[in-house]
């Protein structure tokens, strides 16, 4: 008969076993960040490329395109590894639908080049295309972000997930700023967007900052550098805050170093959350297995001891191995208890996007919306009402039985 000792010794394994899933997860995560940090080069390359109806930037933008494909063929390399096999991967379901999905779009991504090339495709439908792409592998680090058992590991992945979501709306801005100088005008529509992503960068750098180790927000700090501040800010008030009509499309050039460089910067960033993740993950295996080592030393330390015979002549638990048991069950009762509340407060803001995107959802399905127009909109209800944006999405959801078709 298995006794509460092994199952106890089982309950350690499969933390570490959890770690070092994290582990792995935490690679693909590292190599997503710089997939992503390619696309978003090439998109606001291929922005520019179409805004000045191919004039400018050809050059730049097929020097970029072998740095994608490399990226992604590590990422492919990565998906490749995962266990697709097994029916119990943690958050195995939703993780995988959203890798169907990125897998997907990246076949298309050739037949958008070339039609990039050819300037067959408008700077917005390639925009969209490249944003929509960059959301699902967005959307891959947020399940990751989800399925993490560690309140620690949980926090540096909310960072992450956060300031990438951050960066790539910084990267939609560049892209944005980069077709509209380029067309030499801007309108009204032009200039709200504008202002939109700026909006949403600074919500997810909020949240970054929340969930960051202080090494990491020192890092965050030191790459600001204030001169490329100042310019991207300068530039932004002429494209975005000034009066719509005519733009100097000579600034598209300038627009697009200074945004780069930015961007570039925050780069870095990801690479010093990036490490961190991996330390993290490193540290808590290597803690985990020292307490699977001690805990197992000690049970056979004490099982070796003398037991008292049973009535039937066999020999139980010692009174001492018993309460040496009792103790460690305890012991790890309230570690496991106290790790549980603080992974349900980190991931309070995975709970929040969750109730976001469900809400954009549903306004794209029954008012016939895009994924931007449904997010703009619900971001100026919040502003209108004076509310949380989370808030706002519970209160769409809750006329979901009321709308046509029923709820979702």
């Amino acid at each position: 008969m298995k006794s509460g000792s092994t199952f106890l010794l089982a309950a350690r394994q499969c933390e570490i076993a959890d770690l070092e899933e994290l582990a792995r997860t935490g690679e693909l995560v590292g190599a997503i960040g710089r997939f992503v940090h390619a696309l978003q080069n090439e998109r606001g390359l291929s922005n520019l490329f179409l805004g000045s109806q191919g004039r400018r930037f050809a050059e730049e933008r097929r020097r970029q395109v072998p740095e994608s494909v490399r990226a992604e063929a590590q990422v492919r390399a990565l998906l490749e590894g995962l266990d697709t096999d097994s029916v119990q991967a943690r958050n195995g379901a939703r993780l995988f639908s959203r890798v169907a999905v990125v897998l997907h779009a990246l076949d298309g991504l050739p037949g958008l080049r070339e039609r990039i090339a050819d300037q067959a495709a408008s700077a917005g439908d390639a925009m969209a295309a490249f944003s929509k792409l960059l959301a699902g592998l967005l959307a891959v680090v947020f399940e990751a972000a989800d399925s993490a058992s560690d309140p620690e590991v949980s926090r540096a992945l909310v960072a992450l997930f956060n300031f990438m979501q951050g960066k790539e709306f910084a990267g939609q801005e560049r892209a944005l700023g980069a077709s509209l100088f380029a067309s030499g005008t801007i309108d009204l529509a032009g200039q709200q967007q504008w202002r939109h992503l700026i909006d949403a960068q600074q919500g997810c750098f909020q949240v970054f900052a929340d969930f960051s180790d202080p090494e990491v927000l020192r890092a965050d700090q030191a790459s600001r550098d204030p001169v490329v501040i100042a310019e991207v800010e300068r530039l932004r008030r002429i494209g975005g805050a000034g009066r719509p009509g005519a733009l100097d499309s000579d600034l598209s050039t300038e627009w697009h170093a200074w945004s780069s460089r930015r961007m570039d910067a925050m780069r870095g960033v990801e690479e010093v959350l990036s490490a961190h993740l991996r330390h993290l993950c490193e540290t808590r295996i290597a803690q985990a297995r020292t307490e699977l080592r001690d805990q197992r030393a000690l049970l056979e330390a004490l099982a070796r001891e003398a037991p008292y015979p049973g009535a039937d002549g066999k020999a139980p638990l010692g009174p001492q191995l018993e309460r040496s048991v009792l103790a460690l069950v305890q012991e790890q009762s309230r570690r496991l208890q106290a790790m549980g509340d603080e992974l349900d407060a980190v991931r309070a803001s995975l709970t929040e996007r969750k109730l976001v995107e469900r809400a954009k959802g549903l306004l794209m399905a029954h008012r016939q919306m895009s994924e931007d127009e449904a997010y703009k909109a619900l971001r100026q209800m919040a502003m209108n009402q004076n509310r949380r944006l989370v808030d706002v999405a519970e209160a769409v959801l809750s006329l979901a039985d009321v709308l046509p078709g029923g709820s979702r």
